[in-house]
């Protein structure tokens, strides 16, 4: 529990830091080892969307907990940093699911509020809460409100970031440090979110192509940074890459190292 709780204080520090915090989702043990020895990684976090995906499973709680589970466990045990987990939406019982994981060697987690009545999601944030005092850490929870991302494509934007400040204020009030906000791109709207929700409270998630640098956001007043399914992606767009390059005749891509 000693490791625990000093892993736990870690990452409470990098979220209350002035440097924004970036996360490069993993999915695996390989690929959390890869990420924990890249210079500048101070953190790890998994992605339930790419866990899901390496088991054959679509994203949305359709993998088996235990399997889930199961994978974070092994790269918890696999590597020294802090560990976030995406919890989705906590599978049916968001404190039991903290308590859980937390005994697993995860010390914050992302939770899903699915845009649920405000005061289940916010009950849901204090379960969550609740298992981590339990058992004696201060879980840092990335209070996830999906006020963008389930928004009809016709949606008031300025309407949407309203209910999405409505709701990250009131997680924050039950106590999680940070809140998650996926969805949002455009410099304006983060701008507005970093300063409804105040400096170091926002989290973002980036976006190939889209999304504003991590020096940009951390001028905005971004607290926290990570790329969700998106690494994984890269890591298979490079894959399907060198397959297409062998299968037209060419050869595996002189830069590969050997990082396993």
């Amino acid at each position: 529990m000693t490791d625990l709780a000093s892993r736990n204080a870690t990452l409470h520090a990098l979220h209350k830091s002035p440097e924004i915090l970036v996360l490069a989702n993993v999915w695996d043990v390989v690929s959390a080892r890869t990420v924990a020895a890249t210079h500048g990684a101070k953190a790890l976090a998994t992605a339930s969307h790419s866990i899901a995906a390496s088991f054959g499973y679509a994203d949305g709680e359709n993998i088996p907990f235990e399997l889930h589970l199961d994978m974070v466990r092994r790269i918890a045990s696999a590597v020294d940093l802090p560990l976030t987990m995406d919890l989705e939406a906590g599978y049916g019982d968001p404190g039991l699911t903290a308590q859980m994981v937390i005994e697993a060697g995860v010390v914050g987690g992302n939770l899903e509020d699915q845009m649920k009545p405000l005061d289940e999601a916010v009950d849901a944030v204090d379960a969550v809460l609740t298992a981590g005092r339990d058992a004696g850490i201060d879980f840092v929870l990335n209070a996830r409100t999906d006020a963008f991302v389930l928004a009809e494509p016709d949606a008031d934007r300025g309407e949407t970031l309203h209910e999405a400040l409505r709701r990250g204020k009131a997680y924050l009030k039950a106590g999680a440090p940070v809140v998650f906000v996926p969805g949002v791109i455009a410099r304006d709207e983060v701008a507005a979110l970093a300063e409804g929700l105040g400096p170091m409270r926002l989290s973002v998630i980036s976006v190939p192509g889209k999304s504003l640098s991590t020096k940009e956001l951390q001028e905005l007043g971004v607290a926290r940074v990570s790329t969700g399914p998106h690494t994984q992606r890269v890591a298979l767009t490079a894959l399907q890459d060198a397959a297409s390059a062998l299968f037209g005749g060419g050869s595996m891509p002189e830069e590969t190292r050997a990082l396993n």
